[in-house]
Parts: structure tokens; C-alpha cells; sequence
């Protein structure tokens, strides 16, 4: 419909970059750009560098699963049912990973992997932790040539040096 919710962005931001697939963030920044109604040029390129960890936001290690993520906000699948025809028919404890289901239920519901429906591209679990490596590679090679990632006593350059407390003698 040319609208995603923020959170979706997150999750879609997050797969794409450095949760899953370690492709470019000005890929997605692009796609987004050219396909969304509500697309604005520096909050779009902002949330992708910051959502793939490229500026600005540091804790990598804070990732989407694709999987979780959705069956928190979205248990029964509702909106893979109406966007994903083709899972319409899974029960709701196979609609996030159908690749799980047994064999019957997929044929009760009309699947066929690799045939109706993909297998999985990755698998989160351990791409997103390769991923997170890399990400801690990254940051500990810039923190060393920035000087050791040591943080100088004031922050502002304006606060007086911290005096320490004096010790009262006891009598």
C-alpha cells in the first residue's frame, strides 16, 4: 500500500544490513525512497545508517529476528495471511517458519517449499551472530585508532576537573 510501520522498517533495515544479509544500507535506503509514499530523503537515509549501524548508533548487538519480532506483535500472522497468500492456510505456530512444519500440515495448507513458497534464505541464528562479530571487529579496530577508546575526563570541555572527596578523621 506504499506505507510500512516504523517497527517493520526496523525489522526490514535490520535483515538487510547487519542482521542477516550484510548488504549495504543505501540499497535499502533506495528502495524505500523510490517505493514508499511517506519517503523523506533525510529521515530515510538517517534511519538506514542508524538501523544498520553505519552512524550513530552503536549497540550492533541489538538485533531483529525476523521470526520473534513478528510473532510478538502479530501472534496469529494476520498480516502474512493478508500479504502472503500463500501461507494464508498455515496454523499460527508454523506461519513464521513453515520450514519447520511437518510434511502433513504443510500439504494441508497448500505449501510447498521451494516450489509455492522459498526456504529459507539464511538462517538468523547463526548469520546474525557472524554478523555481530564482524560489527565487534569493526568497533574495537576503530576504538584503537582513535587512541584505545579511552574517554577523556570531560565530555564538554567546559566541566571543572572531579575533586576528590576528603576523608574526615575520626577522633
Amino acid at each position: 500500500e506504499g506505507w510500512i510501520h516504523h517497527l517493520g522498517r526496523h525489522a526490514v533495515a535490520c535483515f538487510l544490513t547487519r542482521g542477516d544479509l550484510w548488504q549495504s544500507w543505501v540499497e535499502g535506503a533506495d528502495h524505500f525512497e523510490a517505493e514508499l509514499l511517506d519517503a523523506d530523503y533525510a529521515l530515510n537515509s538517517f534511519n538506514w545508517m542508524w538501523l544498520s549501524a553505519s552512524g550513530f548508533f552503536y549497540q550492533y548487538f541489538r538485533c531483529y529476528s525476523p521470526i520473534q519480532f513478528q510473532k510478538k506483535n502479530d501472534p496469529n500472522g494476520n498480516y502474512i495471511r493478508k500479504w502472503v497468500p500463500e501461507l494464508a492456510e498455515m496454523p499460527a505456530k508454523h506461519i513464521y517458519e513453515p520450514w519447520k512444519a511437518n510434511v502433513s500440515i504443510l500439504k494441508t495448507a497448500g505449501v510447498k517449499l521451494g516450489k509455492t513458497y522459498p526456504r529459507p534464505i539464511v538462517d538468523h541464528a547463526v548469520v546474525s551472530k557472524e554478523n555481530m562479530s564482524k560489527m565487534k571487529l569493526a568497533y574495537d579496530l576503530h576504538k584503537k585508532s582513535q587512541g584505545g577508546g579511552k574517554k577523556p575526563a570531560s565530555t564538554s570541555g567546559t566541566e571543572p576537573p572531579k575533586k576528590k572527596a576528603k576523608k574526615v578523621k575520626k577522633q
